[in-house]
């Protein structure tokens, strides 16, 4: 089957190498990072296979047509003639439109979403006298439209691409979290993050302020091949979950099964190494808190992987090492506000100094001004976002 379809997956910024890598893994070909994305090429099963098991993206968009387009008549003709919407619309059938990007003359994200869709629906009632629904949750459809103005000295103008989200919904949501704290991590980041130390299942894993657990759930998930795109529950944690591409047209049942099949596959009591599942620990002082991680580690049936204390970080006494340490403390931007953070961050460095010894700590950190009272010298700074701050992953070799 050919590479025919060009795919962008939308990743969190600062991931892109690490998605591109992933995604040359899972067989995609002419695989190039982007900014907060990444395009290559894959076949069918390729792309049920990138919905299934990549980690670390948000969705993945299958282009339909690029056209020339700097106003609102170019868009309109653009989206007439971009398919055969007998075949991919048909009235019956319901669909949503997403935007992304702007020109000088469609730089309003919902007009220009409200211009496709009158361009789908007119001519719809021009071929059969009656339109398609629009649903915002669960269309049949999720078409996004990308415009792209011409770069600067270039000879061809601004263009617009339609694509269909594969999906219907972030590939973030494992299904697993039905509760969290205040300010978790999205689980694709966390898988990101954890991707990016290196920690490959062999050696124990501990998240002194692991909040309500991503970190430490999608580690287990990955050491045990518990491919994302599987529903995550703890009825059945290898069930499959809907996706938006189970109603395009040229669905292929038979290459889902097999697909769906190869992911399940994965699934393994023990890491690839063949060695059981190191020590993963997690410290969460806060009792509801903790009570959150227990949830969805039962949900993501990792229940007995993970071992959970409800403790403060400065009561930390690690497993035999070396090993990894990974945590995303407080930055003083959505939690945190009032509290001495500056002393939580100095014990927090004069516990893992005096405690781990051989051991490599990988932070998170939102603010500068805290991370510099670890008194740690950070060997590594990756630029990543959360949830729209910039943020450093910083690697510390303890000593």
């Amino acid at each position: 089957m050919p590479l025919d379809l060009e795919i962008i997956a939308v990743v969190p910024p600062g991931l892109e190498d690490p998605a591109a890598s992933e995604l040359r893994r899972l067989g995609a070909a002419a695989v190039r990072p982007l900014r907060r994305a990444v395009a290559c090429r894959v076949d069918l099963a390729g792309l049920y296979r990138l919905h299934l098991q990549a980690r670390l993206p948000f969705r993945f968009l299958r282009e339909l047509a690029r056209f020339p387009c700097h106003d609102r008549h170019s868009l309109e003709v653009g989206v007439r003639n971009a398919v055969d919407w007998a075949r991919w619309l048909p009235p019956d059938r319901s669909f949503r439109v997403e935007v992304s990007g702007s020109l000088p003359l469609l730089n309003h994200s919902h007009y220009t979403a409200l211009q496709v869709k009158n361009a789908v629906v007119d001519l719809q009632r021009q071929l059969w006298g009656e339109r398609s629904r629009i649903d915002l949750d669960s269309p049949d459809l999720s078409l996004h439209l990308h415009l792209s103005p011409a770069a600067r000295g270039a000879a061809a103008g601004s263009i617009a691409i339609l694509s269909l989200d594969g999906a219907g919904a972030s590939l973030h949501r494992r299904g697993y979290r039905s509760a969290m704290g205040l300010a978790p991590l999205k689980e694709n980041l966390a898988a990101g993050l954890i991707a990016l130390t290196g920690w490959d299942g062999r050696q124990p894993l501990v998240d002194p302020l692991c909040g309500s657990g991503t970190l430490l759930l999608e580690a287990a998930a990955m050491a045990l091949g518990r491919a994302p795109g599987l529903a995550g529950t703890a009825a059945d944690p290898l069930a499959a979950r809907r996706f938006g591409f189970e109603r395009w047209p040229d669905f292929e049942p038979e290459l889902w099964r097999l697909e769906l099949a190869a992911a399940r596959s994965l699934a393994r009591d023990q890491p690839a190494a063949g060695r059981p599942l190191p020590t993963l620990l997690g410290l969460e002082c806060d009792p509801a808190v903790l009570a959150q991680a227990r949830s969805n580690a039962h949900q993501a049936g990792l229940a007995d992987r993970i071992e959970w204390k409800l403790a403060d970080f400065r009561a930390l006494q690690p497993p035999p090492g070396p090993g990894v340490l990974v945590c995303n403390p407080p930055y003083g931007t959505r939690i945190g506000r009032g509290e001495p953070l500056a002393d939580l961050y100095a014990d927090l460095g004069q516990v893992l100094r005096e405690r781990c010894s051989g051991w490599t700590l990988w932070l998170l950190s939102g603010n500068p001004s805290l991370t510099a009272a670890l008194r740690l010298k950070a060997e590594a700074r990756i630029p990543v976002s959360n949830g729209g701050i910039d943020c450093r992953w910083l690697r510390y070799p303890l000593r």
